[in-house]
Formats: C-alpha cells, sequence, structure tokens
C-alpha cells in the first residue's frame, strides 16, 4: 500500500450493529449516517446494516435519506429543516421527516398535499436543547395542525422526538418530563405515534429508563466513543488510519500524512503506533508529519494513527480529546486524499 489508507471493517460494523441493538433492547436501533455514515461510507454500510437486521436509518439532511433509500427499502428518516423542492423529493421517495417548526410543518403539509401523498412526520419537542424544536407553549398549536393534516390525509403523525443535552442527569430527567408531557397532550388530542424517540448515544448507552420505542444512535455503531468517555462494552472502532515511513533519519522519522490529508496539524505530542511501539509526533506538515524515530525504523514501514487498539495505537477519539474536540471530526475530516479501503 502506498499512501495514507483508511482500513474499514465490515465484520466489526456488524459486530457493533449486534452489540448496540441487544444493550437497547426492546427498543429498536435507528443507525445514524450523517456526514457519509461518519467519513466512513454510505454505499457499503447501508446493505450491511440492513443484513444485520437494522429496520431504521437516520440520514440527518434529506440529500442523505435519498441516497440511503436508493439503497434499502427499509424505514429512513430525514430531521433536518429542507427547502420545499427537497421535501416533494423526500415525500416521493417515502422518507419520514422530522419537524420541529411551524413553519416547516406547513411546508411538508403543502408538498404532500401538492404530490396527492401522506407523508409520516415525527414532532420535535424542545426538550431544553434549543437545537429546533417545537417550544412547550407552541406544541398544542403544532399538535393540532399535524392532527388536522392527518384527518385531511396529507400527513401520518409517525412520532414525536427529541434530542438531549447531555449536560447532566438531572437536566435530562427534566428533559424527558418534558417529552412525555409532550407524547401526553398529543395522545389527548387523538395522536397514536409509532415511534418515540428521545435520544443521545451516550444517554442511550447508559440509562435505559430514558430510552423510547426508537433510538438514534450514529458514532456508537461505527466504534466512536464520546470524548471524555469510557470505552465502550463490546463495541470497537471500525476503522484503522495507516500511512508509510518516507524518510528515516536518526532522531526523526517523516510519515506520508499531514494536514492537506485532513489530519489536524495541533495534533502535535500525540502518540501513534508504530513498529517500534508508540512514538510521539513531532510535528504536522502539508503532506507529511515527523514522528520520533525508534530502533530499526525503515522506508515502507506503516504506522497507525488510530485504530480498533488491537496493535495499542489509539482510537480517533483520543486523538480529539488532545485538541478539544469529538472522535468522529477525526475521521471526517479525512480528504479524498485518504483512501478508502472496505475490508472483511
Amino acid at each position: 500500500m502506498t499512501g495514507p489508507v483508511l482500513e474499514i471493517s465490515r465484520s466489526a460494523f456488524r459486530r457493533n450493529i449486534s452489540a448496540v441493538q441487544r444493550r437497547l433492547a426492546p427498543s429498536e436501533l435507528l443507525l445514524v449516517m450523517k456526514d457519509d455514515a461518519y467519513g466512513l461510507g454510505i454505499d457499503w454500510s447501508v446493505p450491511e446494516a440492513a443484513a444485520a437486521g437494522v429496520t431504521w436509518f437516520g440520514g440527518y439532511d434529506i440529500a442523505t435519506a435519498l441516497r440511503i433509500r436508493a439503497l434499502t427499502d427499509q424505514r429512513v428518516y430525514a430531521w433536518a429543516t429542507s427547502p420545499r423542492a427537497e421535501i416533494a423529493e423526500a415525500i416521493a421517495s417515502d422518507i419520514d421527516l422530522g419537524v420541529g417548526s411551524a413553519a416547516y410543518l406547513d411546508d411538508v403539509i403543502v408538498e404532500a398535499g401538492r404530490a396527492g401523498a401522506r407523508v409520516r412526520v415525527h414532532l420535535k419537542i424542545d426538550t431544553g436543547l434549543h437545537r429546533n424544536g417545537f417550544r412547550p407553549e407552541q406544541w398544542r398549536e403544532a399538535v393540532m395542525t399535524a392532527l388536522a393534516a392527518e384527518r385531511s390525509g396529507t400527513v401520518a403523525v409517525a412520532g414525536v422526538w427529541s434530542h438531549l443535552a447531555e449536560a447532566s442527569d438531572a437536566e435530562d430527567d427534566t428533559a424527558q418530563h418534558v417529552f412525555l408531557d409532550a407524547v401526553a397532550q398529543l395522545v389527548d388530542a387523538g395522536g397514536s405515534p409509532e415511534v418515540l424517540h428521545l435520544t443521545a448515544s451516550a444517554a442511550a448507552w447508559w440509562r435505559p429508563e430514558l430510552r423510547g420505542s426508537l433510538s438514534r444512535i450514529g458514532a456508537f455503531c461505527y466504534g466512536i466513543r464520546s470524548a471524555d468517555g469510557p470505552p465502550l462494552d463490546g463495541l470497537s472502532l471500525i476503522a484503522r488510519l495507516t500511512a508509510p515511513v518516507e524518510q528515516v533519519d536518526a532522531d526523526a522519522v517523516r510519515v506520508g500524512i499531514g494536514a492537506f490529508h485532513g489530519l489536524p496539524s495541533i495534533l502535535r505530542g500525540a502518540e501513534i503506533a508504530t513498529p517500534g511501539g508508540t512514538r510521539p509526533v513531532l510535528r504536522i506538515d502539508g503532506a507529511s508529519m515527523t514522528v520520533a524515530s525508534w530502533e530499526g525504523a525503515e522506508v515502507g514501514q506503516r504506522v497507525v494513527l488510530f485504530g480498533p487498539g488491537s496493535a495499542g495505537e489509539p482510537d480517533a477519539t483520543a486523538l480529539a480529546e488532545r485538541v478539544d474536540t469529538v472522535g468522529e471530526e477525526i475521521i471526517t475530516r479525512l480528504t479524498p486524499a485518504v483512501r478508502r479501503v472496505v475490508i472483511d
């Protein structure tokens, strides 16, 4: 292999999905695939996940949901507020839509009417994160509008959803109370939601009492743990990033990966795995980085920047923690100059 390579393991992905499904049961997994499946590739991972029993997929935006729809006939969900042209495409492709504002709800109803179709919507109640969603004082009016559209045949209120802030257990408990009150109001008004999903990955993993009938899980399914979070039982990172040694000097080794490949230049000091054990990164340049040397270093050897940990390398989140970000950013910022190879 020449140049940097991101090796992605199908078998690790399948194992992770099975572990997540067991952990969540009886809540059903909705596999989130934003940012091209966290930079790991939708084209291979959708069929793999469907074969592993995943029946719900989340694309965040409609463009991603349409890519998923082309690969599976399972339920596909998009929750980003989108323009009417995209709404029309989603309706034509039988995409479930998350709706968190009156204006967006109106657009969805109008486009469903134009298409002569019934679109499944999931109403979002803002439980405190303030990331879109109907405020509690707006909820009753949203429910009335959606149920009127349901009676007219343009909408099916398929779900209620929200997102937890995960700032503290107490705040998440309060959010759950707001959520359950919103569900009760919908049911009292005549609604019958198919699924309820109050979710954030870590909360769903560690606090089963917060799970709804559906749990949206993204990074964990790919083995990306939370920043500052503990290892996840039964899960491992499904990707390994390697790069070749290009030059060996007395005290340092030049490796063929750098900022142009998406590696944050501020990762100086991070430990990576080499054939001689872990070594610190001394400098990151455009197309290369410099690493402390090791005995027996040779041109053509490969170092491991991150991976599942079987070779002593850090995981992506360990690198992310050094620069105060999250593991998925380390992976998703890798450029097309890093070759992706899907292995068994």
